[in-house]
């Protein structure tokens, strides 16, 4: 989950927040008419909140309700937005006053190459043991990695453990296609717990500890279509996992037994990603849509309680800065404009738009941040980094020409790793100097100028 791979731990509420405490930019952003949360399951399972008094605007939807989204093209458009090579940088650096635009601490070097062997599509730093690598792949396999000494530590080709209590669509989809690939997979706050959305209904959660088990624990039949996102939560002190698919749902269920406790209906597109948080004690969630709408809910059944639009009205992801106090999104249009913004939370509305993406990118940039400081985006055959007190790009590196047109990268827990996607399947670690002869490496340095290099890379689909 992003919380996880930012170093966000999840606290845990015992009691309901006041009315009004979620921030304002919630309620003063162009609010939706409430589309209902169905429960699932009996009352109490999860507390709700006392609600706030949101005023509630009518939104005249747009003609048709998003029917078109479940035509076949949908699948395709997801395809297009996840499938991918993807590849992992580390680097180690020095801490920095505020505003103090340095080079310093970014990755320069690249210290580790790790073959995967298939696409992957997915990747999460263990929140605790830093080292340890989370990879999903476009053939449904999953992979642990420990970076340090380069073993693959477990590996788990896709499969499906209880066929006969899927659903029956989901079983007719195998049939026709039994391809299948991962979507997201991600640790849970403590590293004890890791789960995987698939692009085709299933959710498989597994139980992991320090030695290195990894046990199945739940398979949840989750969405009709694809999961396409996947995030750890923890309200009320009730152990929970958010989904979203292209049924246009966002669903909530029970780590434990598997129980499905809400369904979010409301999106009028498949849903792309989800975001879980929490502010002033009330937890929430973000998600989005791939018609550009960003709905924020409580864990209740009174519906979104905010709806917006992202930039670039297409495939978006949101995330915090690692102390929880700033927040990012970043989205990419159907026509290639990347857009990696600032939210002002009191406003909802965009503080600061960031400079430095190619005018047409080729597939859906990705991004993630760092020690409340840094910003970094994978972009026209590089990794582009900035200062979050800044809009225009610090700097820019093409891993030794070895980075996919747009390369998925996740920093660990620290910001001492950040792991990226390369076009020869492996995974690419970067390093500054003092790390890499730490590791007692001879890494090649990579110039930190800005490069543009065009290479032909094909598209996978």
């Amino acid at each position: 989950m992003l919380e996880t791979a930012l170093g966000y731990q999840l606290s845990q509420v015992t009691a309901s927040p006041s009315a009004g405490a979620i921030d304002g930019w919630m309620a003063s952003s162009n609010l939706s008419m409430p589309h209902g949360g169905v429960p699932a399951g009996p009352p109490g399972l999860v507390q709700p909140p006392v609600t706030p008094a949101f005023q509630k605007h009518p939104r005249t939807p747009p003609g048709g309700p998003g029917l078109e989204y479940h035509m076949a093209g949908s699948e395709h458009l997801m395809k297009r937005a996840r499938v991918g090579p993807s590849d992992e940088v580390s680097f180690s650096g020095s801490t920095h006053p505020p505003n103090a635009y340095s080079l310093d601490g970014l990755p320069k070097t690249v210290i580790r190459l790790l073959n995967q062997g298939s696409n992957v599509m997915s990747m999460d730093f263990h929140p605790q043991q830093q080292t340890i690598l989370l990879v999903g792949t476009n053939v449904g396999e999953i992979s642990i990695w420990q970076v340090g000494s380069r073993e693959r530590m477990i590996h788990k080709p896709f499969k499906v453990w209880d066929l006969s209590a899927c659903s029956m669509p989901f079983q007719a989809t195998l049939i026709e296609d039994a391809a299948v690939f991962v979507n997201r997979c991600i640790w849970g706050p403590d590293g004890s717990i890791l789960g995987v959305a698939f692009s085709k209904h299933i959710v498989q959660i597994y139980t992991y500890n320090q030695s290195g088990n990894l046990r199945q624990h739940l398979e949840i039949d989750a969405h009709v279509g694809g999961v396409n996102d996947i995030a750890f939560a923890h309200p009320n002190e009730q152990p929970c996992v958010v989904t979203c698919g292209d049924d246009m749902t966002v669903k909530v269920w029970d780590t434990v037994a598997g129980r499905r406790l809400y369904t979010f209906e409301g999106h009028e597109a498949p849903v792309y990603s989800v975001y879980a948080h929490h502010k002033n004690r009330i937890p929430f969630i973000f998600s989005t849509a791939i018609d550009g709408k960003i709905k924020a809910w409580l864990y209740d059944s009174l519906g979104s309680r905010a709806e917006f639009d992202g930039p670039g009205l297409w495939c978006t992801t949101m995330a915090y800065s690692t102390d929880g106090t700033r927040l990012f999104s970043c989205g990419t249009s159907k026509e290639g404009e990347a857009h990696l913004v600032e939210w002002g939370e009191s406003t909802g509305t965009i503080k600061k738009e960031y400079s430095g993406f190619t005018k047409r990118s080729v597939g859906v940039v990705q991004f993630d941040t760092t020690r409340n400081r840094f910003l970094a985006a994978g972009d026209e055959f590089q990794i582009k980094f900035w200062d979050m007190d800044s809009i225009n790009m610090l700097t820019a590196t093409d891993a030794d020409d070895e980075l996919p047109a747009s390369p998925r990268l996740r920093f660990n827990k620290e910001g001492s790793l950040l792991a990226v996607t390369t076009k020869a399947f492996s995974d690419t670690f970067k390093a500054n100097a003092e790390s890499s002869k730490a590791v007692d490496m001879k890494p090649k340095i990579v110039d930190g100028a800005d490069k543009t290099k065009k290479l032909e890379v094909p598209w996978y689909s």
